[in-house]
């Protein structure tokens, strides 16, 4: 049984270019009260503190002096080996899509040794496809006739979800090993994509589509890093052979 609060520290909230500088101070303060501590940004160039401070309150300021900030999301997930995706939308996704409860549920066993990321799109427009690419999971807050939350509110949910599965209702289980990073699994997809266009398998108009079903299937396997670089070294070694015949 689990009642182990330092799960927390192995979360991190990622904001992701969003536009109004007070909303970065109310995801800090929600996510401080629900026991995560770091916040994540994504955005040119920092905002100005005061705004942000004053919706974070004194007691969460300290995260927004201690946020980090990077230009790219690729960058900014390079470390973590679980990434949750937020989106609103529906459609093609829909299947994929799970509630924030479901996706807490299934990521428990995973922090003692992996460290999670959960990423917000910016309030009007959510985050992107070539975005939601880099998650495992996709989490959508069900609502009754039209989605109407705010940023501030889906933090909250999401991070009381954790809360609520790692203090008041702990499980039993083995903890998950250690598993690829995004920044592991990244340079494998790009072997992966480079070896798949040498035999013409990704035809230009869809391209993206058969990547992202490429991603969907190896991102199940849940891949740890050694496996990552197997599969690295045989597209490597594929690519070799291929530019060696070729130049012969």
């Amino acid at each position: 049984m689990h009642h182990d609060r330092s799960l927390l520290s192995q979360v991190a909230i990622i904001l992701v270019r969003p536009k109004f500088p007070e909303n970065i101070g109310s995801a800090a303060r929600v996510a401080f009260n629900m026991g995560v501590k770091r916040l994540i940004l994504i955005r040119d160039e920092l905002p100005e503190r005061e705004p942000m401070a004053k919706m974070a309150t004194h007691k969460a300021a300290h995260l927004i002096d201690n946020m980090e900030v990077y230009k790219t999301l690729e960058e900014a997930i390079a470390p973590f080996s679980i990434i949750i995706g937020t989106t609103a939308r529906l459609g093609k996704r829909r299947a994929m899509e799970k509630t924030p409860r479901e996706v807490v549920e299934k990521v428990i066993p995973d922090l003692p040794n992996n460290q999670l990321a959960i990423l917000f799109g910016p309030e009007d427009s959510g985050l992107t496809n070539d975005e939601l690419k880099y998650c495992r999971y996709i989490s959508s807050i069900p609502t009754a006739d039209f989605s109407s939350l705010n940023l501030a509110q889906a933090i909250a949910i999401h991070c009381y979800e954790l809360y609520y599965q790692i203090v008041y209702a702990p499980h039993a289980y083995e903890p998950r090993p250690h598993i690829a990073t995004s920044h592991e699994l990244e340079g494998m997809y790009q072997h992966v994509e480079e070896t798949l266009l040498r035999i013409d398998f990704l035809e230009e108009k869809s391209h993206t589509y058969w990547m992202n079903n490429v991603r969907q299937f190896l991102g199940r396997l849940r891949l740890t890093s050694k496996e990552a670089k197997i599969i690295r070294g045989i597209c490597r070694q594929f690519l070799w052979h291929q530019g060696r015949d070729q130049s012969e």
